[in-house]
């Protein structure tokens, strides 16, 4: 018998085993097609064949398979946020577009051209998920690595506090990461307020 200890997020049994990652495949492709809200914890017991029971075995809500979800989607963008932060061959001040860039990407392919996924990212962020509270950090991660980049090579000022410059530029790149605040804008509006943004960050940060 498996063992059945907690594990974050209101997953349970072990840590790795292939019905949870079936479990978290079908959640995937049916909030994909049907929507968070539509789909039931008995749909995803019945897209892999087992009993509802059983998949409370793995997770003890539909929310915690959300969060799995969502925490799956929202770590390939963390990555390539990291990526971007992390590229020493490219200067601070593109890099820094870059995260702009890519959070607006981001956005306009999972609230726009997957728009059931919406749902679900916004009930993340209205509840609170972990991996909503981890992308967060990693935006302020990522910020953080760029300005002090850009200040070992000079392209920024080094007077303003750090912790005051990097909070800041977060509370910048934050709306191009919030589903409710995306979905006011059409993509070429979006568009052009990462330009906009961008370059008035980029000068403040001018030596």
């Amino acid at each position: 018998m498996e063992p059945a200890f907690a594990t974050p997020g209101g997953q349970r049994g072990p840590a790795e085993h292939e019905r949870r990652e079936q479990i978290i495949r079908a959640a995937d492709e049916h909030f994909r097609h049907y929507g968070y809200a539509k789909t039931t914890v008995a749909d995803l017991a019945k897209a892999i064949g087992v009993s509802a029971a059983y998949v409370y075995r793995f997770f003890e809500s539909k929310q915690a398979i959300g969060e799995a979800v969502c925490a799956m989607t929202l770590a390939r963008i963390d990555d390539e946020l990291f990526a971007i932060a992390d590229d020493a061959e490219r200067s601070a001040a593109d890099r820094l577009r870059a995260l702009y860039r890519c959070l607006a990407d981001r956005g306009i392919e999972l609230f726009f051209k997957e728009r059931r996924l919406h749902d679900l990212v916004t009930a993340a962020v209205e509840g609170r998920f972990p991996s909503v509270m981890r992308h967060k950090q990693v935006m302020l991660e990522a910020a953080t690595r760029v300005v002090v980049a850009g200040r070992a090579s000079g392209e920024f000022e080094t007077k303003t506090p750090l912790d005051e410059v990097c909070r800041a530029i977060f509370e910048t790149l934050e709306p191009f990461a919030h589903p409710m605040l995306l979905e006011l804008k059409e993509p070429p509006e979006l568009e052009a307020s990462v330009e906009a943004v961008s370059n008035l960050v980029l000068r403040s940060l001018a030596p």
